[in-house]
Formats: C-alpha cells, sequence, structure tokens
C-alpha cells in the first residue's frame, strides 16, 4: 500500500478487511486487557466497528490507526497511531499483542503516529487517554514527552475506583480537554 510507513522494526499499513482476524484476535486477547478487561473484544463486530472509526478519522484528518506488522515477518503484532477526537485533539492509541509486551513495539508505533500528526497538523494537541492503573501505557506516554494534564474518576468505568488519567503535548482549553474525554 502506498500509505505503509515503516520504522525500524515495523510496517504500519491502514487497516483492510483482511486484517480483522488478526485485530481481533489482539483485541480479544485477555493479556491484553488485564488494565480495563470490559473493553475486551468478545465478537468481531466490535473490531469491525473500531476498523470503521479508524478508517473516518483518516477520511476526516489524513491519519488514523495502523495495522502494526513486524517488518521481518509480517506477523500482525499490533495497532495504533494518532486518530482525531472530537476535531479537537490527536489520541495517540497503541496496542501489542501480549507476545510481543516489553520490547518497546509501543513506543515505536506511537512515535511514528505522534510524528505523522505534527507534520499534518502540528497546531492540534496529542494526547494520551488511559486509565491510571496501566502503567506501561502511562510510560509510553512519558517517553513521548507528553506530561499528565487531567486526573480524574474514569466515568462510567465498572470500576468506580480507577482514574482516568490524560496526557498531553502541552495544556489543554476546555473544549480540547472536553474532546479528549469524550
Amino acid at each position: 500500500m502506498t500509505d505503509d510507513l515503516f520504522t525500524d522494526r515495523l510496517r504500519l499499513s491502514r487497516a483492510v478487511p483482511s486484517d480483522l482476524d488478526a485485530v481481533f484476535a489482539i483485541q480479544s486477547d485477555p493479556r491484553v486487557w488485564t488494565h480495563y478487561p470490559s473493553l475486551r473484544h468478545t465478537d468481531p463486530a466490535q473490531t469491525v466497528e473500531m476498523m470503521e472509526r479508524w478508517g473516518r478519522s483518516w477520511t476526516e484528518a489524513g491519519l488514523g490507526s495502523w495495522v502494526a506488522r513486524l517488518r521481518d515477518t509480517g506477523e500482525v503484532v499490533g495497532n495504533g497511531g494518532c486518530t482525531l477526537l472530537g476535531g479537537a485533539v490527536w489520541n495517540i492509541g497503541y496496542r501489542i499483542a501480549a507476545d510481543h509486551h516489553g520490547r518497546g513495539l509501543a513506543t515505536e508505533l506511537a512515535l511514528a503516529g505522534v510524528e505523522r500528526a505534527r507534520e499534518i497538523a502540528p497546531e492540534r494537541p496529542i494526547i494520551a487517554y488511559l486509565v491510571e492503573h496501566n502503567r506501561a501505557s502511562a510510560h509510553v506516554a512519558e517517553k513521548l514527552g507528553l506530561e499528565l494534564v487531567h486526573r480524574a474518576p474514569d466515568v462510567g468505568n465498572p470500576d468506580p475506583s480507577v482514574m482516568r488519567l490524560v496526557y498531553a503535548d502541552r495544556a489543554l482549553t476546555s473544549d480540547q480537554l472536553a474532546a479528549a474525554l469524550g
């Protein structure tokens, strides 16, 4: 595909329908969702909806999430990148297959998304939206140079004790924060 982006170890591509099984395998793996089990995909239709959201971001903003493959084998190992939220902020997301955790792939994927977002719309803030007990995700956000700008109860979370964090590359206006929080 002409939209592919290559990093040191990854080939990042826009999702196509034939990616569904591999992406669903990651999204449905309980090991990937230890920080928020209720978001684990239990039906491929959930993954289709997610991939359609990525497509809308590509159409509206010229950037969305990619499917991440290892360059040397072609194995799908994750998904992520920057998607547009509320027309106001880039949300950097990263999900890596459990068998590939701890190898820096999330950081490599996220860095590619941040770089592309800054090329496309540098005036738009970049945020990472995560739950507080997901320290691995927070660590990636911090490695990207994002700083904590918001901490509050995670509205709608089945566990009322969970705190929602928003990291950003700059101070956010109230409208930008509202877009980040959905």
